[in-house]
């Protein structure tokens, strides 16, 4: 089986391309030409150049693979117009190609995420025919991605997944804060609850998506089926790195001065308005019943286990 993957060197799709490759696919990865291939350069791919901005780059790109793992996106960026311009128009850029030049293909899966659904406003968790109300300017371009697949969903298979949080090995979204708990600071502006899923168990559930007929047409909510608080998640990282902590509590008032100074010291952090407009909701949660019933997917990896993984990886390789 021949795959074609996008945003093959970030922090998922480098874990996707090992799993693939060790699954017997004959993986090519999309880049751009200043990809940096750290992550996957001694995995056994193949590497071909295009940017999903341009289309034209794309026709002859997507020819001759049975399945197109499409992951590449922006999670951070200074503008409305960035996020749109990557996750909406590249998708757009990248399904048409296919739809043009590979209408033979198997599979197009699209790696969306819960911020395209948004928060839950009730308390309950999301299921996917809720309605979307996405918070966040990355939530509504990753929702608009989704919107260009599934007009194509008539004349190619496509399965959008939706993932949670995801944490793991690489990470550097999540990993803000293992750093602040590192420091013994633990930012609390009230209790939230989200749905977290460790990068294992979501390659597994890409994977199982991208093989079952099911899926076909499809859109699943994959996290570790489980609901954790904020102090719950603070608790098993500080335990993981040994750590005191004290818990710094921030009024929500307080929260977009936070964010601009965030963005003053980098402009590409997670500390941003952007994501302080998600931060304000408190049940960031969903309902993994139909993964689990037409995919089979049974999440292996506990907060617990994966939280210590996941510390472990980031003193081995020196960011704590």
């Amino acid at each position: 089986m021949k795959a074609l993957v996008t945003g093959a060197t970030g922090f998922i799709g480098s874990h996707l391309c090992e799993e693939l490759v060790r699954r017997g696919y004959e993986v090519t990865c999309l880049v751009r030409e200043t990809s940096n291939l750290k992550w996957v350069e001694d995995i056994a791919l193949k590497f071909i150049t295009g940017d999903c901005e341009s289309v034209e780059s794309l026709l002859d790109a997507v020819v001759g693979f049975d399945h197109v793992f499409h992951l590449a996106g922006l999670t951070k960026a200074c503008s409305e117009d960035d996020f749109f311009c990557v996750n909406a128009k590249g998708t757009e850029n990248l399904i048409k190609a296919v739809a043009k030049k590979n209408p033979k293909l198997k599979r197009f899966v699209y790696l969306s995420s819960l911020a395209a659904a948004g928060p839950s406003m009730n308390g309950s968790p999301l299921r996917e025919d809720s309605e979307p109300r996405p918070v966040s300017s990355y939530g509504r371009s990753k929702l608009e991605g989704e919107k260009a697949v599934l007009r194509y969903k008539g004349s190619i298979p496509v399965t959008i997944l939706r993932a949670s949080a995801v944490y793991g090995p690489r990470d550097r979204d999540l990993f803000i804060f293992f750093k602040m708990l590192k420091k013994g600071i633990f930012p609390h502006w009230g209790k939230c609850y989200y749905s977290l899923l460790y990068v294992d168990d979501l390659i597994q559930g890409v994977v199982l998506a991208a093989e079952n007929r099911r899926a076909e047409g499809e859109i699943y909510f994959l996290s570790d089926s489980k609901f954790y608080t904020n102090e719950e998640i603070a608790t098993e990282i500080s335990s993981a790195l040994d750590a005191k902590v004290i818990r710094l509590r921030v009024p929500r008032f307080i929260m977009p001065f936070f964010a601009y100074i965030g963005e003053r010291i980098d402009r590409h952090g997670i500390i941003n308005r952007d994501k302080m407009n998600e931060l304000s909701h408190s049940h960031w949660i969903c309902d993994t019943k139909k993964a689990r019933e037409e995919l089979g997917f049974i999440p292996r990896v506990g907060i617990k286990e994966g939280i210590k993984w996941t510390a472990d990886w980031y003193r081995i390789h020196r960011w704590l």
